[in-house]
């Protein structure tokens, strides 16, 4: 605690994103370049070194987030790196992605602005690169064991480079032509430059990892026949299944799933298409479904030039501040929050009106409406109360020529084959089942992440890449050197 004093006299200040005129023109990430490294050694000086540091508790990785706000105050960003990265492979995408409960869990935020934990983090990550504080760490020996990993997200690739690193040979197995799942084809570029998981992806290949693009396993490649091949399988495939919505008109034109109209706009930024084929420009978007992919498709619609984009979230608008007696500290609250991309929607032209939020709040579908062509045209929507159900007389259409349909997942996807073939139990939830070593019913194969979890954050992610990577060394050896830092039921969903 370089300075004991520093939460009284520092008032909170996080980096600031670029003018939204700007920004929402281009697809860099949002931030002001360059800006975050000046004020972050200060916002880490507001760490309290409070003594009991729930911040620990709140974030699934257990990040020693005081000691390195400590080193980060002091500006000994080698050391900051070394304790960041002991429980943490990637925080450069968490830095960027987390929506940050362990910010909701600092002390601090009892009654003031919390430490700005998530700008620490990034700042640390970026930092060792522009350093070279991170360099491939490949294993002195091999132990011989090989281990196949299905699926190359966030848990996937965290059990990779934890297993390579402990001797064994691994093997990641993804069904996209490139790696990365849905931080490469859900994620917009805006939100994460693609950079930072190239640089991850060499520093891994450098480590040892192979990587097996384009390759659907039990399709291409026999799950069966990966079983006998490997000593272990993880399953990291993550939760791809997406929910429907059931309401009249759902089959005309011009209705698509968000995770069919992002990918097509990633693919744009990665030079395999001129255009989105299912582009928003000039067109009147809605968003049905409030949540952070909502948001991605609502900042990409706004940069694809569209005519209007409005987004529908079934609950009510929350608070602007906690609720004490419902959400206490430190849980995670659910409060009124303003992302970039409603930002940019509110202060642009795409916005239903100049000044307001693009986000219906209480408002369920209906039904859609077309043309004569079939061709969507409105969506009808009825606020509802807090019980989910219709307001009387609150009926309402708004134009609608693309309806993004962003309603969450619910399991694997199943039409691959992969958990049919390798025999695999699922929940009453449609998740993979599993017990709390992370093994399923099928002996040498493991399941993490999303595909095992649920539909979570990308920390959660992490923390289940590194601790189905114990489970699985543990499996192989008899013992294991690496951290778990979590069990699949050791705690409840924090957001």
């Amino acid at each position: 605690m370089a300075d004991p004093k520093g939460f009284m006299t520092t008032p909170r200040r996080e980096w600031p994103r670029r003018p939204v005129e700007e920004r929402a023109r281009d697809w860099d990430e949002v931030y002001v370049p360059g800006a975050l490294l000046p004020i972050i050694s200060a916002q880490a000086d507001r760490c309290m070194d409070c003594g009991v540091p729930f911040c620990h508790d709140a974030c699934p990785l257990g990040n020693l987030i005081p000691e390195w706000n400590d080193l980060v105050s002091r500006e000994d960003w080698r050391a900051a790196s070394d304790r960041l990265h002991a429980t943490n492979n990637f925080p450069e995408f968490t830095g960027r992605l987390c929506p940050a409960p362990c910010e909701a869990g600092c002390v601090l935020a009892i009654n003031q602005p919390a430490v700005t934990i998530k700008n620490v983090e990034c700042a640390i990550g970026d930092r060792a690169w522009e350093e070279g504080f991170v360099p491939p760490r490949p294993p002195e020996r091999l132990s011989g064991r090989t281990v196949a990993v299905i699926g190359s997200g966030p848990t996937g690739l965290a059990a990779a480079q934890q297993l390579t690193r402990a001797g064994h040979t691994v093997a990641v197995y993804e069904r996209d032509d490139r790696l990365g799942g849905l931080m490469r084809y859900g994620i917009p570029e805006f939100k994460m430059e693609k950079r930072h998981l190239e640089r991850r992806l060499e520093q891994m290949r450098a480590e040892g990892t192979k990587f097996r693009t384009s390759t659907v396993v039990g399709r291409d490649v026999g799950a069966a026949e990966l079983r006998t091949r490997y000593d272990a399988v993880v399953i990291a495939t993550g939760a791809t299944a997406w929910r429907e919505l059931e309401v009249p008109g759902r089959e005309l034109a011009g209705i698509h799933q968000a995770m069919v109209y992002l990918p097509l706009a990633n693919r744009v930024r990665e030079g395999d298409l001129e255009s989105n084929p299912l582009s928003a420009v000039d067109r009147h978007v809605v968003i049905v479904g409030g949540g952070d992919t909502g948001a991605d498709c609502l900042g990409t619609a706004v940069r694809e030039r569209a005519a209007s984009v409005t987004q529908l979230d079934i609950y009510a608008q929350p608070e602007a501040a906690r609720d004490e007696d419902a959400e206490p500290w430190p849980t995670y609250p659910k409060i009124y929050r303003l992302s970039a991309a409603h930002e940019e929607a509110r202060d642009l032209r795409t916005a239903p009106a100049a000044d307001a939020d693009a986000r219906l709040f209480a408002a369920s579908t209906l039904r859609f409406e077309g043309d004569a062509d079939g061709h969507v045209r409105s969506l009808h929507l009825v606020e509802v109360d807090a019980a989910r159900q219709p307001v009387p007389g609150t009926g309402r259409s708004v134009p609608a020529d693309l309806v993004l349909l962003a309603l969450g997942f619910s399991g694997p996807d199943r039409t691959d084959g992969l958990v049919d073939q390798l025999g695999v139990a699922l929940t009453p939830r449609g998740t993979i089942a599993r017990d709390a070593g992370f093994a399923t019913n099928v002996p040498g194969v493991f399941a993490a992440g999303d595909a095992a979890r649920g539909q979570s954050l990308i920390v959660w992610a992490i923390a289940e890449g590194r601790a189905v990577a114990a489970a699985v060394d543990r499996h192989l050896t008899g013992s294991s050197q690496l951290p778990a830092p979590i069990g699949p039921y050791d705690r409840p969903m924090t957001v």
